[in-house]
Order: structure tokens, then C-alpha cells, then sequence
């Protein structure tokens, strides 16, 4: 029985083994190379502007380096990714073949020791076994391609993210430039004055192409900055997410409708075709006396996406806005008149109203409008006399002041009785006998517990006031929470 255990044991360990052995070359095979992808970002050449607006370069690129943290990744097309394995793979071959050199030196410089004969022929050998071993790690290298990451991480390079800009190459030192700053790219720009307005041309050099890929002109004002910062990112993560860009069209009902993607202004009433890259987007649409909507959505590389928003409008209600007294009503912080008052307000939403005279009486509400728009509803508010300024603070500060005398009094008449009682028992140890300072050492402890215990009464009787008032105090000016058509 025990061998026919072990003979399956065996059987299981040996049909096992590929699997173990798949396992391991799969791992081998997830292991790439090049898995990040840097940006730099210059320094702006903005040399020709007065030294007033001279400023402008760096704004542009503080707001660059924000908008480009939204890349998460690059996608390598086929010749970035032949020029990064290409590169990768005479790196290993150089490395394998200096090996080789090395040892292969190392091996004519044995002639020249003096060694004896023995120990001449082993490390000869021993020589022999290194170089087969390089030259068959030179072999694997050559019929096998590194392995290179289609999809790297994009990311900046540390300078700019520490708002540090390295001043661009001169023409002909890109690529110098990119291999001492251990980057894939970057982006130079020039920034001048157009007519009262800025004139600035930005530049993409890539490495792979050893060539600039992208240069464009753009021309705005200083209120314009945010627009156009807005453009000039859109248009850098086309080409540097490097995906097949995607396309989005927003159709709007009504044609007021205000619509922003990522946050950044698309357009009002809608959006022609215009070009994204591709992955998840936010759309907002907004417009007056219609209800807000805001939808994510995931662009495709090379489709063109189509929404279509239709804002439901607003319903509104009659609310009646009553005092005991005339006052000033307040929607929210916005003034809207004199009570009595009828204000219109969106149904079925909650709303923050306040009444105040002019002696400083002030009635609130935070109430629910009704849901159906053909019912008039009336909120009805008490003006009242306000706290004092610092009121609530003072109002704590005593009832903490009495918490506490209540526990140094309870403590006092604890402590007081206790001691009484122990010279009491000390006594009544002692046979009875108790001699006049005793007696007077145990009618002052008497005496001390029965203040204190007076003195514990009093200071929670006074607690419970403070409490009380500090309750009253600090609920006086809050806002209650009332129901449709009535407030106190």
C-alpha cells in the first residue's frame, strides 16, 4: 500500500513539473523594460515682454503641469516601440559583448604569469567554461528581443514637478538634452507680445523621432489664459497619450445650455466635433430655471461619441413669507424684500429663509417646499430677541466653572466623611477613650465634611441651572427645522 502511494506521489510530482515550469516563464515573460515615459517642460522664452507681464511664463506653466497630471499612461506605436527595444537591445548586447572582451583579455594575460603548469591549465579552463557562458548569454540575446512596455506610465520628470524649469536646448543639442535630463520629450515654448495681446508658440520634441512632432501658435489676452490653457491641453493629450484620438459631439435642449467637459468650457447649446483622447470624460450641462445633469462617458480611440442632454425645467411654487412684525427677508444670504412676502421657489427643495428687523430680532426657518406647483404654502415666523454677542461662550464658560466646583466640593465632602469616620473606628479600637485633641481633631473633620457637603449641594443645584440656561441660550438663536406652512 505505502509503495503504491508513493509511486503516485511520483507520478503527481513529475506531471506537475511543466506546469511549474510554465508557471516560471510566464513570470519571465511579464517582465518589460522601459515602463515610464518622462515629459520636461522648459523654461518659456518670454525674454522680449516688459518685465510687468513677464510673469506670464510661469503662470502658463504652473497650469500646464496641473492639467498634464491627468495622463495616466502612453501608448507606444509600433515605431517608438521598435526604436526603445531596438535601443534596449544593443544596450544588453554591448554589456554581454564588453563582458566578453573583458574575459577573453583576461584569458591572453594568463600567458604572461609564470604559473605553473597545473595551475596554468586549470584556470585556463576554468577561463574557457566563463566564455562559452558569456558567449551563449551573447547568443540568447541576439535571437531574442527584449521585452518593452507597450503602455508606460507617463509622468514629469522631477524638476517640474518640483516648479522647476530647465532653460530648452540650443538647435542641434535636443537630443543631448533629453539623455541628460533622463527624459522621452519635451516642450519648449516662446512667448511674445502681439498688439496688447500674447503671442506663444509651443514645440514637442520626442526622442524617438529625434524631430520636433508638434508646434502651434497661440493667441490670447490675459482674461483668456484659462480658455486657452484648456486648448493647448486638449491637444497635448492627443499626442502624448499616443492614441488614435477620439471624437465628441454635444447636442443641448435648452440652447442656453452651458456645457463643460473635465470641468474646462466646451461651449454653450451644445459642442460641434471636436477631438478628445480617448478614455473617461465628464460632462456637466447646466442652465437657468433647469435642473443641473452631469454623466461620465468612455471615448473610444478613432469613434466619434454623440450625447444628446435635455434639462427637465424647474418647477416652481408660491411660499408666503409672514412676520409678527415687519422685517427684512432673506433668501439664504441674498435680501429679497419686505415680509409679508411671496416668494417663488423650486418645489420639492429644501430652503433656508431669515427675518430680521431693525432692533436686531431675527426669526429662520429651513422647511421643504411642496412638490405640487399649484399649492400656495405660508411660513410664518416669531421675531425674537438675538444672544448677545459671545453670549453662548460666556453662557459655557459657567456652567464648566460650576461642573467643576461640583467636583471639587463632592471630592472635599468624600474626602471629610472618610476621615471623620476613621478616627471615629480609631477610636472605638482604642477601647473608647478619646482624648480632648482627638475629640476636637474629629469634630473639625465633622465640621469640614458637613460645609463641603452643604457646599456639593449648593454648586449642583447651580449646575443644574447653569446647564439649563446654557441649553436655553445656545438653542436661541438656532435654526429649527420646520414643517411646510408654519413656523414658530
Amino acid at each position: 500500500m505505502k509503495k503504491a502511494m508513493c509511486v503516485l506521489f511520483l507520478i503527481f510530482l513529475i506531471s506537475s513539473l511543466p506546469l511549474f515550469a510554465k508557471g516560471k516563464t510566464d513570470d519571465a515573460e511579464t517582465k518589460t523594460q522601459n515602463d515610464e515615459w518622462f515629459l520636461c517642460i522648459t523654461k518659456f522664452d518670454s525674454g522680449s515682454l516688459p518685465a510687468d507681464k513677464a510673469n506670464i511664463s510661469e503662470v502658463i506653466s504652473r497650469d500646464l503641469i496641473d492639467r498634464l497630471s491627468s495622463i495616466s499612461y502612453r501608448t507606444r506605436i509600433s515605431p517608438e516601440y521598435a526604436y526603445y527595444e531596438e535601443y534596449a537591445w544593443a544596450r544588453s548586447r554591448a554589456t554581454a559583448a564588453k563582458n566578453l572582451s573583458s574575459k577573453m583579455e583576461e584569458r591572453s594575460k594568463l600567458i604572461y604569469q609564470g604559473e605553473a603548469d597545473w595551475k596554468y591549465r586549470y584556470s585556463v579552463k576554468k577561463m574557457d567554461v566563463d566564455i562559452k557562458k558569456i558567449r551563449e548569454t551573447l547568443d540568447e540575446i541576439d535571437k531574442n528581443a527584449p521585452l518593452i512596455n507597450k503602455e508606460p506610465a507617463f509622468k514629469l520628470v522631477s524638476g517640474n514637478i518640483a516648479l522647476s524649469f530647465p532653460e530648452p536646448p540650443q538647435k542641434g543639442g535636443e537630443r543631448r538634452f533629453c539623455v541628460a535630463q533622463k527624459t522621452d520629450a519635451f516642450l519648449s515654448g516662446q512667448i511674445t507680445d502681439f498688439h496688447g495681446r500674447y503671442s506663444l508658440t509651443l514645440k514637442l520634441y520626442i526622442l524617438y523621432t529625434k524631430s520636433f512632432v508638434w508646434e502651434e501658435n497661440f493667441i490670447f489676452s490675459y482674461n483668456d489664459i484659462n480658455p486657452t490653457i484648456d486648448e493647448i491641453t486638449r491637444k497635448l493629450l492627443i499626442i502624448l497619450s499616443g492614441n488614435t484620438p477620439s471624437a465628441i459631439a454635444v447636442k443641448t435642449e435648452p440652447e442656453t445650455t452651458l456645457v463643460l467637459i473635465n470641468q474646462s468650457f466646451a461651449g454653450r447649446g451644445g459642442i460641434s466635433t471636436t477631438e478628445y483622447p480617448p478614455g473617461k470624460i465628464t460632462v456637466n450641462a447646466s442652465a437657468p430655471d433647469h435642473e443641473s445633469i452631469v454623466l461620465e462617458t468612455e471615448l473610444v480611440s478613432g469613434e466619434l461619441t454623440q450625447i444628446n442632454i435635455k434639462l427637465n425645467p424647474i418647477m416652481y411654487v408660491n411660499t408666503g413669507i409672514t412676520s409678527n412684525t415687519q422685517g427684512h427677508v432673506y433668501h439664504g444670504a441674498l435680501y429679497v424684500g419686505e415680509s409679508p412676502l411671496t416668494l417663488r421657489l423650486p418645489a420639492n427643495n429644501l430652503e433656508y429663509i431669515e427675518v430680521r428687523d431693525d432692533s436686531r430680532k431675527r426669526g429662520s426657518a429651513v422647511f421643504k417646499t411642496k412638490d405640487v406647483i399649484d399649492y400656495d404654502q405660508t411660513v410664518t415666523f416669531k421675531l425674537s430677541q438675538q444672544n448677545r454677542r459671545n453670549a453662548v461662550d460666556r453662557q459655557r464658560r459657567d456652567y464648566y466653572w460650576a461642573w467643576g466646583s461640583q467636583w471639587l466640593t463632592g471630592i472635599a465632602a468624600w474626602i471629610g466623611y472618610y476621615s471623620a469616620m476613621g478616627i471615629n473606628d480609631a477610636v472605638n479600637l482604642n477601647g473608647g477613650n478619646k482624648t480632648p485633641e482627638l475629640s476636637n481633631y474629629g469634630n473639625n473633620l465633622l465640621n469640614i465634611y458637613y460645609g463641603a457637603a452643604v457646599a456639593f449641594g449648593v454648586t449642583s443645584l447651580y449646575g443644574i441651572i447653569r446647564m439649563i440656561t446654557y441649553i436655553y441660550v445656545s438653542g436661541r438663536d438656532s435654526t429649527p427645522i420646520v414643517d411646510t406652512g408654519r413656523s414658530e
